[in-house]
């Protein structure tokens, strides 16, 4: 983990030496992925730099309008050609995240490059398999600590719409457009300058947020009528989704994001858990309210880890025995929900 001043000097030197660079962003990429990748993107590019841009697999729909997310190229979709930008790179930036099994299918082949590695992330507890990693849970998102790095290398900020666009979106994606997540004053000083710049925040919010399908709505109306269960002696709520509930609703990439915050609407709840179904494991998502560690919890239980209030993790079990599982952990921190504040 590198301070501030110091990893600006060398990321500098590995950009400067560096003329084929390839940004990476993690399995499942999110709007912070998504909006802190192409943010880099659309600076390097300003500055004569050859840059191409990779992930696991395919982006969520609410994020294929922003400008160059056509350039990125999905490692499932394009494995020959994504093995290729891995062996032609001479410098790898991995952008929000911090262990290599976030690589998904391209783990190997990035792990195996003798390239500098470079990781910009704002996760907690990061895996050393980079050459410089830049690491600063305070940020609320990758997408501001990018744009730090970025003001810094550019000795000022650097007005672009399309750059500004993509910090944007990874703000607001990972603070749930600031109803949670560690956003500081630092944070809405980084939002004023973006807005100033002429981005269309009534667009953003209504393409990321109000551009959801009719069987999107149906299907959360499933999962708060049928599918939720409340637990007031642990001031906890919990939904379960299974496949044969995605598939009734023609479920797409992207659908059930947000439904794990819905259930901490609901008075004096703290704790939030989203069940999915999968193929061959349960996919957890955890969201709290005050200072319930919800990371430590997925650390603990679902080999998972995250920030304090928004974690997620995983299970390979049935569904059944998963909820099983949670319903026994649960009554374990028991006493910390309850005193939660």
């Amino acid at each position: 983990m590198t301070e501030p001043a110091k990893y600006t000097k060398e990321f500098s030197e590995l950009l400067e030496s560096s003329d084929n660079i390839l940004l990476i962003s993690h399995i499942n990429p999110d709007g912070d992925a998504i909006g802190s990748q192409l943010a880099l993107y659309h600076y390097l590019s300003s500055r004569g730099k050859k840059v191409e841009m990779m992930c696991p697999n395919n982006l969520q729909e609410f994020l294929k309008w922003m400008d160059g997310s056509d350039m990125i190229n999905v490692f499932i979709r394009k494995r020959k050609k994504c093995i290729q930008l891995i062996k032609d790179a001479r410098l790898i930036v991995m952008l929000d995240f911090n262990h290599p099994n976030r690589l998904g299918e391209a783990e190997s082949f990035v792990t195996s490059s003798r390239v500098p590695k470079v990781i910009i992330d704002h996760h907690l507890e990061p895996i050393d398999f980079a050459d410089l990693i830049i690491s600063d849970p305070s940020r609320c998102s990758t997408a501001e600590l990018v744009h730090e790095i970025v003001t810094r290398l550019n000795d000022g900020p650097f007005r672009d719409h399309s750059y500004s666009e993509s910090i944007y979106v990874g703000i607001i994606t990972d603070t749930g457009n600031f109803e949670h997540g560690s956003y500081t004053g630092n944070t809405m000083r980084v939002v004023a300058d973006l807005l100033d710049t002429g981005i269309d925040r009534s667009k953003v919010l209504n393409t990321v947020y109000n551009n959801f399908s009719a069987d999107r709505m149906r299907l959360m109306g499933l999962a708060l009528n049928q599918r939720m269960t409340v637990l007031e002696e642990y001031r906890t709520a919990y939904i379960c989704l299974t496949k044969q509930d995605l598939a009734d609703f023609n479920h797409v990439k992207g659908d059930t994001e947000g439904f794990v915050n819905l259930p901490l609407s609901i008075k004096d709840i703290v704790f939030s858990v989203l069940f999915i179904e999968k193929d061959n494991y349960v996919k957890l998502s955890f969201r709290s309210k005050g200072n319930f560690p919800v990371n430590d919890f997925a650390s603990k239980y679902f080999s998972g880890g995250g920030h304090l209030n928004a974690s997620g993790g995983e299970r390979y079990d049935s569904l059944d025995n998963t909820v099983g599982f949670f319903l026994e952990v649960l009554k374990e921190n028991g006493d910390m929900l309850k005193k939660a504040e």
